[in-house]
């Protein structure tokens, strides 16, 4: 029963994989399978070899996951966060933010936000075995341009004066928001 082995290897890869790509894995299979029937093996003995060619469905998974888009992003989402951070808590105590009329429980919203945005970024970013792990770069990355996009508003109304220090801060983060626009498109669409 070759299409019983071909049946069972997908249904473990459709567990790990988004269908996309199990679809694809599938089409694969089938292409390597007709090849060895061409050869002149048997239906059993080609659906064997197409799936030794492919590997182990685990090791297949974790292979596409390794180079997941939503790894990639959460990554260059993870790196820029030092530099902008920096940038951002110098153009605040320079610009003595703690002055700034913003309410106690928005500055705590924020400080939690950030904590789960990070969260989700650091878990798209290790994830090694999850494809689907890999995905929360996507409310993770959504999540950083709104934070960003609200410290940018933030300063714009509440400063005093936009300082040479702020404006670095400002464009800092605009210059991750441009990357957020660029890559987490590209998760939804993987």
């Amino acid at each position: 029963m070759p299409g019983d082995l071909i049946s069972t290897y997908l249904g473990e890869l459709s567990c790990r994989l988004p269908a996309d790509i199990t679809e694809e894995i599938a089409d694969g299979l089938v292409e390597a399978c007709e090849q060895h029937r061409a050869r002149g093996l048997s239906e059993d003995d080609a659906a064997r070899a197409a799936i030794a060619e492919f590997g182990d469905p685990r090791q297949l998974a974790a292979e596409f996951t390794r180079h997941a888009a939503g790894r990639r992003t959460a990554r260059i989402m993870l790196a820029s966060g030092p530099a902008v951070g920096a940038c951002w808590g110098a153009a605040l105590i320079a610009s003595r933010a703690w002055t700034w009329p913003v309410p106690a429980g928005a500055k705590i919203a924020f400080g939690c936000l950030l904590l789960l945005v990070i969260g989700a970024l650091a878990s798209a970013a290790g994830s090694q075995r999850s494809y689907r792990l890999t995905r929360l770069a996507v409310p993770g990355g959504i999540g950083l341009i709104m934070l960003d996009l609200t410290m940018i508003t933030t300063a714009l109304l509440a400063a005093p004066a936009v300082t040479r220090v702020l404006a670095i801060a400002i464009s800092a983060s605009l210059t991750r928001v441009g990357l957020g626009a660029r890559f987490v498109p590209r998760v939804i669409a993987r």
